[in-house]
C-alpha cells in the first residue's frame, strides 16, 4: 500500500515484497578509515501491524547504531503473500535472507511482543547469523490460564472475558472488541502519540490466522538452549498479555552465561512506553558492550 508522498523502500526476500527504512549511518568517518556501526533489525509486533510504533522514538540510537525497521511479510506495507506463508518458520527465514539482501551482517535483532517470536524463530535457526539477541515482553510459549488471569487482575471479569473470547476462539468481531477493550490495558501509561494508532497499517487477517493456528504449537524452549549469541531480555511486571514470568521463562532456558535479564516494574507492554528513559539506557548499554 502507497500513501501520497511516501517513499516505498523495498527487497524481495524468499519470493515475497518486504518493505524496510534505515536510520543512521552504517559507516562513519573513524580518523583515517570507516569505521563500521551495527546494525540494529527491529521486529515490530503484531501480527498484523507494522513498524511504525518505534517511530521517532527509536531514533534516539541512530547515533551508535544504523536502525532498520522492517515490515514482516503480510504486515504493514510489505505483501500480503499467500497467508500459507505467514507463519514463524518464514518469518524467521525471512529475517536471515533480508540480512543477507543487504548485506547486513552478525545483526542486533530486536523483537518486542510477536516481533520477539520472529526474533526466537531466526535466532534458533540461523544461530551462526545472529550477533546479538534482543527481546522485550515476549514469550517462549504461550501459557493462556496465566494471561486470563493478568487481564482479570488488571481490567477486571469483563476484560478476561474479551481475551478469552478472542484468544480461544478468534473471529474479526472478536479481534475488534479485544483491540478496542484489552489493547489499553497493555501499558500503565497513556498513549503518548493520540495518532500512532491511525499512522499504522493494521492488518487483522494476519493476527486471525497465527491465532487461530500457529501459536498454539510455538515452543522455543529447548532451541533457546542452543543458543550462543549475548541476549537481553527486558519485561514490565504489569503487562497481561505477555506476564513477566514468561521472560522469565525465556531466561531460564537460556544458557545463564550469555542472558542479561531486566525487570521493570509498574511497566506494562513493551516497556519503552512506560519507561522509555531506562529502556533506551539498557538497549544502548548492551549494544555498545
Amino acid at each position: 500500500m502507497r500513501r501520497a508522498g511516501e517513499t516505498i523502500m523495498r527487497v524481495t526476500v524468499n519470493g515475497a515484497s518486504l518493505y524496510f527504512d534505515v536510520e543512521g549511518l552504517g559507516l562513519v568517518p573513524d580518523g583515517r578509515t570507516m569505521r563500521e556501526r551495527p546494525t540494529l533489525l527491529l521486529l515490530h509486533g503484531g501480527p498484523g501491524f507494522d513498524h511504525t510504533a518505534f517511530k521517532p522514538a527509536f531514533s534516539a540510537l541512530s547515533d551508535i547504531a544504523q536502525v532498520v525497521y522492517l515490515d514482516h511479510r503480510g504486515n504493514g506495507r510489505s505483501e500480503r503473500c499467500d497467508p500459507a506463508t505467514w507463519s514463524l518458520p518464514q518469518w524467521g527465514d525471512d529475517v536471515r535472507a533480508f540480512c543477507d539482501v543487504l548485506g547486513i551482517v552478525r545483526p542486533i535483532v530486536y523483537g518486542v511482543s510477536f516481533g520477539g517470536f520472529v526474533a526466537q524463530s531466526y535466532a534458533t535457526r540461523h544461530p551462526d547469523h545472529i550477533g546479538k539477541l534482543v527481546l522485550v515482553s515476549t514469550e517462549a510459549r504461550p501459557d493462556w490460564p496465566s494471561v486470563f488471569e493478568a487481564f482479570e487482575r488488571i481490567g477486571g471479569p469483563a476484560a478476561r472475558a474479551l481475551a478469552e473470547a478472542y484468544w480461544l476462539t478468534p473471529t474479526p468481531e472478536r479481534r475488534i472488541a479485544y483491540r478496542t477493550h484489552c489493547h489499553p490495558l497493555y501499558n500503565t501509561r497513556p498513549v503518548p502519540d493520540p495518532d500512532a494508532v491511525a499512522r499504522a497499517i493494521i492488518h487483522d487477517a494476519v493476527n486471525l490466522h497465527f491465532a487461530a493456528d500457529e501459536l498454539a504449537q510455538m515452543d522455543f524452549r529447548a532451541a533457546l538452549a542452543r543458543l550462543t549469541c549475548p541476549t537481553l531480555v527486558m519485561a514490565g511486571e504489569n503487562d497481561p498479555i505477555t506476564p513477566v514470568a514468561f521472560s522469565g521463562a525465556i531466561v531460564a532456558a537460556l544458557p545463564p552465561e550469555i542472558v542479561r535479564f531486566e525487570r521493570f516494574a509498574d511497566c506494562g507492554h513493551g516497556v519503552v512506553r512506560d519507561a522509555p528513559e531506562r529502556h533506551f539506557a539498557v538497549l544502548r548499554d548492551f549494544i555498545l558492550a
